[in-house]
């Protein structure tokens, strides 16, 4: 047999052992209440059955980039030259400047970077994988982009590489691709595996114009109609409407499969991957591992076809491993939090915690408390957010492609009045309400998501006999303290009756401050005497902490929906701090996570140090001599 046929006959589902264990083991710490995990639980038991292991050493990382010239791209349907595909290679690896390069660093990833087929010699670049199979496929609308045998050879080529690099000991790959005109191929293929028109599948790749738009479209309905695909036969889609950078991507997953490795896939490209290697077999969709869902109008489709629910919501458009970069910091999270709640040993430890106790004493608070932070907390910086976004458009990537992560860098420089802020251990602090007892679990689980964000946590104690008043002014203090020392502050609480199960505070609240539709309830001078009794204490301090935090310039990442409650009444008071708050769920992860404790701020502090690496450590076109946009809002702002 061919080593195709040998990997493909070698893939066997995982057995779901592994998991059954964990979620027996999580039963009885959580008392039968899993599904506050979340999607956690489900990506955590997903990755521990790939490995068949309980406790796993830490996943061994490589991002995998793969080029490729395409012959569609004589056809207009990007907003960049062709050319840019040789052009991204040589930043890859030479200028180290790309999206790419970022990400994995981020990841602490490897970076390996194939030619599958660039249009143009690429000799001189000694750390180039060099699998070209020709210089870039034909124009599918007048036929194949490649034959059967080309197909053949690009599956091969991602095999061969899948079981070096495990021979090297990876076990853990993060595909990308560069390729221009390559979201026409994957929205072409998305068609076909998915059953969705040209018009359900074509996104704006780029971002390109309106006009260009249809135009691709059109494209798009030519090489379908053309070619006929046969969505039974992945290799026969692969040959028609496919790239080579789309074959080796799907053979590096058969081959990862086949050796029980993980793949983490990131937006619509990779996806498109992993369908031709679905199709070829239907087994190794069960080691594919989600990220986000991105803006092509495909991905949610293809996501749905190979049955993975994405927890990343950040707009990207760019096919370098931002999304998987920062699932894999995620899983990581859930690894570290699985290491602790599984050892006895550990949870009977104490947490290094610091801590701080509210007085006895109940102040006086007057209007002057309340109007000192409604007239000092500072309007964010607007030349300094204008130069970083200025900066972000010009990085060598296509305009606006990475979404919230170019909003999350553009606010934090008006917060830090700097156009490069970023972000050192130092900076990141958690600041946890909880009363005078907390429930142990959630304190380890609290350590657990922490040291793996790197974060300082303190444990502020509210007593539940005060008044409002001084558990505002204990927050405010607690705010202001912590404000002054570190720019990034997590903002948690623990639930108030210790055992309780975790979530009730914030169902609780949930229900009693907010409408049916998600909207506030009550006016900013009222809520509080509707909140109920035991947890005024709580609202009341984290109200104190977002005024003082923000009247510091210091970033605030919101935790569990309490804390965004809190925040958003705060915001109805104050609508200075707007701009000093980050909201993590859902906004930005869509985890479904229930538990309180500051999990949700350290996770979300990931997609921070990612729009912070993106910032710092990219390349603009000038510094790395790519090409700029020729279409769409990108032409005419980037520049070379």
């Amino acid at each position: 047999m061919s080593l195709l046929q040998d990997t493909i006959q070698a893939i066997q589902a995982p057995s779901a052992e592994i998991s059954e264990i964990v979620k027996e083991r999580m039963q009885v710490l959580l008392e039968g209440d899993t599904p506050q995990l979340g999607k956690l639980l489900p990506l955590l038991c997903r990755y521990l059955d790939i490995r068949g292991c309980l406790h796993p050493a830490p996943p061994q990382k490589a991002t995998v980039i793969c080029c490729a010239d395409h012959g569609v791209s004589q056809e207009g349907v990007s907003a960049y030259p062709p050319e840019t595909t040789a052009q991204m290679t040589r930043n890859y690896l030479i200028s180290r400047g790309a999206a790419a390069n970022a990400f994995s660093d981020f990841a602490g990833s490897d970076l390996f970077v194939v030619n599958m087929g660039i249009a143009v010699p690429m000799d001189d670049i000694p750390e180039l994988i060099d699998r070209c199979i020709a210089p870039g496929t034909a124009d599918m609308v007048k036929g194949p982009a490649m034959t059967r045998s080309q197909a053949e050879k690009s599956l091969l080529a991602g095999i061969e590489l899948a079981e070096t690099l495990i021979a090297k000991g990876y076990d853990c790959f993060l595909p990308g691709e560069m390729g221009i005109a390559n979201t026409t191929s994957s929205a072409a293929i998305a068609a076909v595996f998915c059953g969705l028109t040209p018009e359900q599948a074509t996104g704006r790749g780029t971002n390109i114009s309106d006009e260009r738009l249809k135009h691709k479209i059109g494209i798009v309905r030519q090489a379908l109609a053309i070619n006929q695909p046969d969505a039974s036969d992945g290799l026969d889609v692969l040959a028609k409407i496919g790239g080579f950078e789309f074959g080796c991507i799907a053979g590096l997953i058969l081959g990862a499969a086949a050796h029980r490795c993980t793949v983490i896939l990131d937006g619509a490209n990779s996806s498109a991957a992993a369908l031709i290697a679905q199709a070829l077999a239907p087994g190794t969709a069960a080691y594919l591992l989600p990220s986000h869902l991105g803006s092509e109008r495909s991905h949610r489709h293809m996501l749905k076809k190979l049955g993975l629910s994405p927890f990343l919501r950040l707009d990207l458009r760019l096919g370098e491993t931002g999304g998987s970069a920062i699932a894999s910091d995620l899983l990581a999270s859930a690894l570290a939090a699985w290491q602790v709640i599984d050892r006895k040993d550990v949870l009977e430890e104490e947490p290094p915690f610091d801590h701080r106790h509210m007085g006895a004493d109940n102040p006086h608070l007057t209007d002057k408390t309340f109007d000192f932070y409604f007239q000092t907390i500072l309007p964010l910086d607007r030349p300094s957010m204008e130069r970083c976004q200025h900066r972000i458009d010009n990085l060598a990537k296509p305009i606006y492609s990475l979404g919230a992560l170019e909003q999350i860098a553009v606010e934090y420089a008006g917060i830090d009045r700097d156009e490069r802020p970023a972000i050192i251990p130092q900076d990141l602090s958690l600041l946890c309400f909880t009363g005078q007892k907390s429930n142990d679990l959630q304190l380890k689980l609290t350590q657990a998501f922490a040291d793996q964000a790197g974060f300082k946590v303190c444990l502020a104690h509210l007593y539940p006999s005060a008044t409002p008043a001084a558990a505002f002014n204990f927050g405010r203090e607690c705010g202001e303290e912590m404000s002054s020392f570190h720019a990034v502050v997590g903002l948690a609480t623990t639930e108030v009756d210790p055992d309780a199960p975790f979530g009730t505070m914030a169902a609780d609240l949930h229900q009693a401050l907010l409408l049916p539709d998600g909207s506030l309830r009550y006016a900013e001078d009222e809520f509080l005497q509707h909140t109920p009794v035991m947890y005024r204490n709580t609202i009341s301090a984290l109200m104190g902490a977002i005024l003082a935090a923000a009247r510091n310039s210091s970033l605030i990442l919101l935790d569990d929906e309490t804390t965004c409650l809190a925040a958003r009444y705060t915001v109805k008071l104050c609508p200075a701090v707007r701009p000093y708050l980050l909201p993590v769920q859902p906004e930005l992860l869509q985890l479904d996570l229930e538990i309180p404790g500051g999990l949700l701020a350290c996770l979300g502090s990931s997609i921070l140090k990612a729009s912070m690496d993106m910032l710092n450590n990219m390349k603009t076109f000038a510094e790395t001599d790519v090409a700029v946009a020729a279409d769409g809002p990108g032409a005419g702002r980037q520049e070379r």
